[in-house]
């Protein structure tokens, strides 16, 4: 009996015997426990001191610039120079405010929430994804749409930062400093002008709802998600330091614009003020009291202090975003096919027909992807089992695929 414990294996750290571990692992000439190698992998970490304890130390060096920036969106995003400034600016102010020393002097920086408000496909999406890939702090992108007050089906106004977490892997001092881009802002706008007298749980409530968010206060977050329970743990998030930057179509905004701008004009003077008023373009004079006619409530637009506006898309800004940015349009789909060593070529007058449909359709630079995708169908389910070199896109080529395709749904959409 005593020579069968003798023979029993041991850990080399704290002595047990494997029957008084989990499991031991076998080195070379000793044994670990389970125990102990949890123990040397949290010594481990705190000595490196990459323990998720704290937030990423920033310099203010090594941050981007403004204009850096603006030249790194310049690479993926055509023309909305007044917007990629802006946006350019506070996310470089949000960085200084985060390394704002408190015993410097009393002056406290305060953050700056931008709201960005454009037509669909004019870029506000793609701005904040793009920004996302230069960034040192978290980044999250979210849907206004899916969110009610609580109680109510839908997502808690809570689960904003939930996905601020899941971006920072839970640690909480990290997400405390990241930026979050709330897409479809002008999805919870209330229905009417004047408060409303019912209940509106998608609408004025949520704004209700995130004002305590922007702002800036302690908020219980519920880690996974969706519903909050009574009896659910709850991760504090504290928002004072997250910038939230919004986005919206605010479709028919134009019509309170313009609404605006004629009671501006009287009397003789009229004349002369509307004639210099660039009718084709009223989003470039949006202002405060304009999204406060839309439909946001005032304390809401008062935590979105800087307003910017993104333009419609030209002929050659369209003309430009198929085949000029690194990730454009057309240059997607030569990798597609460069995957399959196939060679595709497009004549230029292609590229002008695209463009004509995409004015006709007036879906942006969303349709520009939708028309090409729809060119491009065919040859991308018959092309990889053919085994060709080469496919050259002609103009007549793309006249009979549209027309095929029945644009009009399209058209209609």
């Amino acid at each position: 009996m005593a020579d069968s414990k003798r023979t029993k294996n041991r850990c080399s750290f704290c002595g047990r015997s494997e029957d008084e571990v989990g499991f031991l692992i076998t080195g070379m000439n000793g044994y670990i426990c389970d125990s102990c190698a949890t123990q040397a992998y949290e010594i481990t970490q705190e000595a490196l001191g990459t323990q998720k304890n704290g937030a990423t130390k920033l310099n203010l060096e090594e941050l981007p610039k403004p204009q850096e920036i603006k030249s790194f969106l310049d690479q993926y995003v055509i023309g909305q120079d007044d917007a990629k400034r802006f946006l350019s600016v506070s996310v470089y102010n949000h960085y200084k405010r985060l390394l704002q020393k408190s015993s410097d002097d009393d002056v406290e920086i305060e953050k700056s929430n931008i709201i960005m408000v454009g037509s669909t496909g004019t870029g506000k999406t793609l701005l904040a994804r793009t920004t996302a890939k230069l960034l040192h702090v978290p980044f999250t992108i979210v849907d206004a749409t899916v969110l009610t007050e609580a109680g109510y089906v839908g997502e808690d106004i809570e689960s904003i930062l939930t996905r601020l977490l899941q971006v920072a892997d839970y640690n909480v001092p990290e997400a405390e400093q990241g930026i979050v881009f709330i897409d479809e802002i002008d999805k919870i706008a209330r229905k009417g002008d004047n408060p409303s007298i019912t209940r509106d749980v998608s609408g004025e409530g949520v704004q209700q709802g995130l004002l305590k968010l922007l702002e800036g206060s302690v908020v219980n977050v519920p880690p996974q998600g969706g519903r909050k329970h009574p009896d659910q743990k709850m991760i504090p998030v504290n928002t004072k330091n997250i910038l939230f930057i919004c986005g919206g179509a605010f479709d028919g905004i134009e019509k309170k614009i313009a609404q605006r701008l004629n009671t501006h004009v009287v009397g003789y003077s009229a004349v002369r003020n509307t004639a210099t008023i660039d009718k084709s373009n009223l989003m470039q004079y949006i202002a405060p009291q304009d999204l406060k006619s839309f439909g946001l409530i005032p304390e809401i637009i008062g935590r979105l202090p800087v307003l910017t506006y993104l333009n419609t898309l030209d002929r050659t800004a369209l003309r430009a975003i198929l085949t000029e940015p690194k990730n454009s349009i057309i240059k997607q789909y030569i990798k597609l096919f460069d995957m399959d060593n196939v060679k595709l070529t497009f004549e230029d007058s292609v590229f002008e027909y695209i463009v004509d449909k995409a004015i006709e359709y007036k879906l942006g630079a969303r349709g520009l992807r939708s028309i090409v995708e729809t060119i491009m169908m065919d040859a991308m389910f018959e092309i990889p089992s053919e085994h060709k070199d080469s496919f050259v896109v002609t103009l007549s080529y793309a006249q009979r695929q549209l027309e095929k395709a029945n644009m009009a749904r399209l058209q209609s959409a």
